[in-house]
């Protein structure tokens, strides 16, 4: 045969051959050029034409059931199929639409060329409709009906009409993008509005226009199936043609009851269908939980021949059977809407609706399942009702009002609009179907789903991250996710165990969450099965658990027969077919990866890596507990708990992961495990949200830090994590790396520019300490600039640093050095050494600048051991270059009548200070000074160092033998007090001048004579210590003591009481020749009678002796001269003092007692006097200087107390100024350090005190001095 005749042939056949390939084939009928290739065509048109021929020999004769009412529309149906590319069949169920409409196709020859495709949501639907239809062709399955599930295919070479469920023709488009293998395909059930059915239509609609050939079948309940035609609607805007097939039903009356809540509602609407005749009765309930309830309270009520069964989903396989088996009574079948539309009940006469559902609902502001009980629609409501009308008229119970009814939607929303897309636009994507959102949809999902579907898919890692206006691009993750025929967060868990070498266990864990539990509890049997169910608990995770069952199954399958295994499930509580289809899956699951060129090792039971690939499909779902609550913070602001099922519920750990999150009564995590946060960031990748503080600087790691917090969702991962700061922001990194590090300083290098640049910053600092202002030093805004254009972008670190400089300072060693000529302004030239030294002496200077602080001004650095010798006095006159100012605020300070000659006073600062000598006192040469300038009256005693501001007067800091810091005082003196215990412990130290001795007697032979001074070196200082006399009991030594005073004031001590032992008086002589008066008041004298007051009388007369011979001397023979030149005279300076003091102890005794007879203010004010005059020891105290004026101000005391009680007020105005000078003495010494009131200074002013209150109270007569208000407080501000 020639080539022409081949042609003619083989474009006569190839309308003939299978749909499948008739496209390849007529590619190479265009293509074929040679001969051999047209024989080759010619051969495979033949073959393909005899399978068609071959399968239309199969099909039997095809005959209809006339009792179905679907047959007495089989001209229409015919007519429409024939005439219309889709067609829309609505029909109640009952009326044989699912198995005769294939038949009616195969009448109408198709099923030939391809196969007529038909599917159904559930695979038991998927068998027993193959198996019927089979059955009414007389014909096994396999033949020319077949069907294929998950696990299950039962479709040969002839099979013209093949049942699926929907996910197996979804499948399929990724091998047979057009459906080339079908001529027809028949989407059943299309009113269950699946999210699978829902893209099938949309998919449908989209490659219609490439198939004219393909025939589309929609059946439907009686559920708006306009909106099908709508939606399959022609190029014209024609909709499909709707033929509508009545079921096999019966009138069914609708009663409403509505129930206000009253839970005894349902038992009266029962008892009123039972009074209607016998007959089962169905109750629709929204939960597991509200049938067990209801059950309770009917089971409470005991009617007789009536039984009361449970029936919904997580019901064991033998409870089920229990209600489509037969019976005698009556039967309440208690379900959810599972009975709606998915199983039919037999024998039901009766309905009994509550009205409400759990619908699955996804929550775009959570993102979980949510299963909601909600309020059914009108749609749902009447499928309920028309289960009651198919074996008789049948009765209808609403537990709700008709206003409620006709209020409620038309329809219930379909799947796509209540659940996640993730899965669907990972098949659009894998299969480039486009834009979901034009993607077209019967109802077209909200924007927000498609975008929460897109950011799943993100997370998981299967799309780069979605973008404005572009289509999501799977990755390779993605590509993989796509050929996985699982749920992409499940497939995303094998693509991660693929990784981590453990996929062995997480395929057993995967097809596990994929299937129905196999573990059940049967409501009689809960806790036998939770009993045995327990021994494959982990406590740590529920995912273990699923690996344990698998295992135990595995063992005992090797162990037993299939009926040995069957019977030991039944009794372990152990679903058979249900872990047979777990098996079959888990095989699927490995046949995918081993398509996908994965390894599967062998199992290592890594813990760790396990529940790591498993996180990587449920980032989402991870939780962590709330203190020490059982509540979980979960993602999104969701808070959850474990269900109280898991493992983990009693003792929830720190961080969960959940398979599945479902809100029922409240939010629950099922299916658990614990798990590290750690694993968390190591996979969430960009996902993790990073929130964080304000940088520090970080002087050990020469870097600024951030202390980091990472959150996925809401959820905190970490915090507190110290990152460096170049790893967030690298600019303002390097910004705070010059700012601490160069210029402020704060880095620990030893790079000799960093040091060289310290030093010289050092130096320039000092100069505006010294001048007391700033801005003659560069500031750091200057000295950043100087580093910032030298120092590269990249620099960000100490580190960085480093090795950068490492190469540039070979170049350029002097590239970053700053020159005093840099860093000073050209006013600083006038801070030189003379005005502005850095010694004193051998003591060293230092200037602050730091208004407001106790260390502004100067300060003088004096080591311990010398601060007793040091001579407060010439610091008063600070450095040349601060004396003008220090002049200046010293004439502000004088009184107002006295500074009016000097003003104005800087002026005059300016020209007394070339006048004044440093060598003397400063008030004494300041006073001076002035006078010669014109100032009149102004006295040393005029000016008032401690009113200076605080950087006028001298800083003494104490240092120890490091050169450190530890003590600072404007009061030299009270600063060596608090270092009294340093100072001793140095003088410890001191060199011995001579041996140390001690003696009884001081003689030239025992003691010698004393040095003034002895000269040492103590910690490297040189140091004066000043050599005196102590006594202990009756043992004298030698001591050397750190200052002059402390010497003075000891040797002082010593030779008093030397010259005691020397002088005894007889107290008895010394009241000879007084009157009985005063003889009596020596005996009564408070402090120890006549005997008390001669010893003082004693001790202050050898003391005042003492004073008048020129004190003390340092050797034995000058001390013999002097008590024997004194001794005589003490007896007679006694008597003196007796006669004087006798005549005012009695005026004391007098005003004492007068005192006693009066109480108030003014009484207690005076018993205070008269404790200040005579004191304990007041001869020695006062001296008899003060005292002989004793009677004087017992004179005036007496005559206050006569005066007061004519004019009180007078008194009491008088009293306000005493108080008034009190109270500014007593507010002065509390300021000043401990002791300071018995010095002479305050004594003065006590007694100046003394004499105002004599002219105040008694001012005829007279006072010893002058005195006033003024001049007291005055001599006050001295102190």
């Amino acid at each position: 045969m020639n080539t022409s005749s081949i042609q003619e042939r083989i474009a006569t056949r190839l309308p003939h051959v299978p749909l499948a390939q008739e496209r390849s084939l007529r590619r190479r009928f265009r293509e074929a050029t040679t001969a051999e290739e047209w024989q080759a065509l010619d051969r495979d048109v033949e073959s393909g034409c005899a399978e068609v021929a071959r399968r239309a020999a199969a099909i039997p004769e095809i005959s209809y059931p006339n009792e179905l009412p679907v047959s007495a529309r089989h001209d229409d149906i015919a007519a429409a199929i024939r005439d219309h590319q889709v067609v829309i069949i609505a029909g109640e169920t009952g009326s044989g639409k699912t198995t005769q409409i294939p038949k009616i196709c195969l009448e109408l020859g198709f099923g030939r060329r391809g196969i007529i495709g038909h599917t159904q949501p559930r695979r038991l639907a998927a068998r027993t409709v193959a198996e019927r239809i089979a059955e009414e062709l007389g014909q096994d399955i396999g033949q020319s009906v077949g069907y294929a599930i998950r696990f299950d295919d039962r479709v040969g070479p002839d099979t013209a009409v093949k049942l699926m469920t929907d996910g197996i023709l979804l499948a399929e488009m990724q091998r047979d993008r057009f459906f080339r293998a079908y001529d027809v395909i028949i989407i059943d059930e299309a009113h269950e509005r699946s999210l699978n059915i829902d893209f099938l239509l949309g998919y449908l609609k989209r490659i219609l226009p490439q198939r004219p050939d393909l025939k589309v079948i929609i059946t439907s309940a009686t559920i708006d199936p306009e909106r099908f035609a709508r939606h399959f609607a022609d190029a014209q805007g024609n909709p499909a043609p709707i033929v509508e097939v009545s079921g096999r039903t019966y009138p069914v009356e609708i009663r409403y009851r509505p129930t206000d809540e009253d839970p005894d509602a349902l038992v009266r609407a029962i008892e009123e269908l039972m009074a209607e005749g016998p007959g089962d009765i169905l109750c629709f309930f929204p939960s597991e939980r509200d049938i067990r309830d209801a059950m309770e309270l009917l089971e409470a009520q005991r009617w007789s021949g009536t039984h009361i069964l449970p029936l919904f989903g997580r019901l064991s396989n033998q409870e089920q059977h229990r209600v489509f088996s037969p019976h005698s009574g009556r039967r309440i079948v208690l379900s959810t809407n599972i009975a709606e539309t998915s199983l039919t009940v037999p024998g039901i006469h009766y309905v009994v609706d509550t009205g409400t559902a759990r619908i699955s609902r996804y929550s775009t502001r959570t993102k979980v399942q949510r299963l909601p009980i909600e309020a059914i629609s009108q749609a749902s409501a009447n499928q309920r009702s028309g289960r009651c009308g198919r074996v008789a008229e049948g009765v209808a119970i609403r537990l709700y009002s008709e206003e409620d009814f006709l209020s409620r939607p038309e329809f219930t929303d379909p799947e796509i609009l209540r659940t996640n897309l993730a899965s669907v636009i990972l098949q659009m994507a894998s299969l480039r179907l486009g834009d979901i959102a034009q993607f077209p949809f019967v109802q077209p999902p909200e924007a927000r789903h498609i975008r929460d579907g897109l950011a799943l898919l993100h997370e998981l890692g299967a799309i780069s991250p979605p973008r404005a206006g572009a289509l999501p691009k799977l990755t390779r993750i993605g590509r993989d996710l796509a050929r996985i025929p699982v749920d992409p967060r499940l497939a995303r868990m094998l693509v991660e165990a693929q990784r981590l070498g453990c996929l062995h266990e997480v395929i057993v864990i995967v097809a596990a969450l994929t299937t129905q539990d196999i573990r059940e509890r049967p409501l009689d049997h809960q806790a036998q099965a939770d009993q045995l169910h327990a021994r494959f608990r982990d406590k740590k995770s529920d995912f273990l658990s699923y690996l344990k069952l698998w295992e135990y199954l595995d063992h005992k399958r090797q162990e037993l027969s299939g009926n040995g295994l069957r019977r030991l499930m039944k009794a372990e509580f152990l679903h058979y077919m249900r872990s047979r289809e777990w098996r079959d899956l888990v095989r699927q699951l490995r046949e995918v990866s081993r398509q996908l060129g994965w390894n599967i090792p062998d199992p290592t039971g890594n813990a760790e890596a396990i529940h790591s690939s498993l996180l990587a499909g449920l980032l989402m779902n991870i939780g962590q507990r709330d203190g020490n609550s059982k509540e979980f913070r979960g993602t999104r602001n969701t808070r959850f708990m474990v269900f109280p099922g898991s493992a983990l519920a009693k003792k929830p750990p720190e961080f969960v992961m959940a398979a599945e999150l479902v809100e029922t009564s409240r939010l629950w995590a099922r299916d658990v495990a614990a798990i590290d946060p750690a694993w968390v960031e190591r996979l969430a990748g960009t996902l993790l949200k990073r929130q964080y503080s304000d940088p520090v600087w970080s002087r050990s790691r020469a870097t600024a830090v951030v202390q980091e917090k990472a959150t996925l969702y809401g959820v905190t991962i970490y915090a507190d994590r110290t990152v460096p700061y170049h790893r967030v922001d690298p600019e303002a990194a390097r910004g705070l790396f010059i700012r601490h590090a160069l210029v402020e300083g704060d880095w620990a290098t030893q790079h000799r520019f960093f040091h060289d640049n310290a030093a010289a910053l050092a130096q320039a600092a000092e100069v505006e300490d010294k001048a007391r202002r700033r801005g003659l030093v560069a500031d750091e805004d200057v000295l950043y600039e100087f580093y910032e254009q030298r120092i590269p972008a990249s620099i960000t670190t100490g580190a960085h640093f480093d090795s950068w400089w490492k190469k540039k300072r070979r170049a350029d060693p002097h590239a970053l050095t700053l020159t005093s000529e840099a860093l000073l302004h050209d006013a600083a030239q006038d801070i030189t050494q003379d005005l502005f030294p850095d010694h004193w002496d051998q003591f060293r200077l230092e200037y602050s600048f730091a208004p407001g602080t106790k260390d502004d001004g100067v300060r003088v650095l004096i080591p311990v051991p010398m601060l007793a010798s040091i001579d407060p006095a010439p610091f008063q006159w600070l450095v040349p270059g601060m004396r003008v100012e220090l002049v200046t605020e010293l004439i502000r300070g004088l009184p107002k009548g006295l500074r009016r000659s000097v003003v104005p006073a800087p002026t005059f600062a300016e020209r007394v200070v070339p006048l004044l000598d440093p060598r003397e006192d400063l008030c004494d040469s300041l006073a001076a000074g002035l006078r010669r300038l014109g100032g009149t009256g102004i006295d040393t005693t005029d000016f008032s160092l401690s009113a200076l501001p605080t950087h006028l007067r001298m800083t003494f800091a104490a240092v120890n033998k490091c050169g450190k810091i530890i003590d600072a005082d404007k009061d030299i003196r009270a600063l060596a007090r608090r270092q009294a215990t340093q100072i001793r412990s140095s003088m410890d130290r001191l060199s011995n001048y001579a041996e140390t001795t001690s003696a009884e007697e001081w003689t030239e032979e025992t003691l010698g004579t004393l040095p003034q001074t002895v000269q040492t070196s103590v910690d490297g200082h040189s140091v004066t210590a000043y050599p005196t006399l102590q006594l202990r009991g009756k043992i004298i030594s030698v001591a050397v003591l750190p200052t002059k005073a402390a010497a003075d004031q000891a040797m002082f001590t010593t030779t008093l009481t030397l010259l005691m032992r020397a002088v005894s008086i007889n107290a008895k002589q010394m009241t000879k020749g007084l009157v009985l008066q005063q003889r009596v008041a020596l005996e009564h004298y408070p402090h120890g009678g006549v005997e008390g007051i001669v010893e003082e009388a004693r001790v202050a007369a050898i003391r005042d002796l003492l004073l008048a011979a020129g004190g003390p001397v340092r050797s034995p023979e000058k001390f013999a001269a002097l008590r024997d030149s004194l001794v005589p005279q003490v007896t007679a300076q006694v008597r003196r003092s007796i006669v004087t003091i006798a005549p005012a102890l009695v005026s004391y005794e007098r005003v004492a007692n007068e005192l006693s007879q009066w109480e108030g203010p003014a009484i207690d004010d005076m018993q205070a006097e008269l404790h200040f005059l005579l004191p304990p020891k007041a001869l020695i105290v006062h001296g008899m200087n003060r005292l002989k004026h004793l009677p004087r101000y017992l004179q005036a005391m007496t005559m206050r107390l006569a005066e007061m009680n004519h004019d009180p007020d007078k008194d009491a105005a008088r009293q306000e100024e005493v108080d008034a000078v009190m109270t500014r003495l007593r507010a002065v010494l509390a300021k000043r350090p401990e002791g300071m009131d018995k010095t002479t200074p305050v004594k003065d002013v006590l007694w100046m005190i003394e004499e105002f209150r004599v002219s105040l109270f008694a001012q005829r007569l007279g006072t010893a001095q002058p005195v006033s208000r003024k001049r007291i407080m005055r001599a006050i501000d001295r102190l």
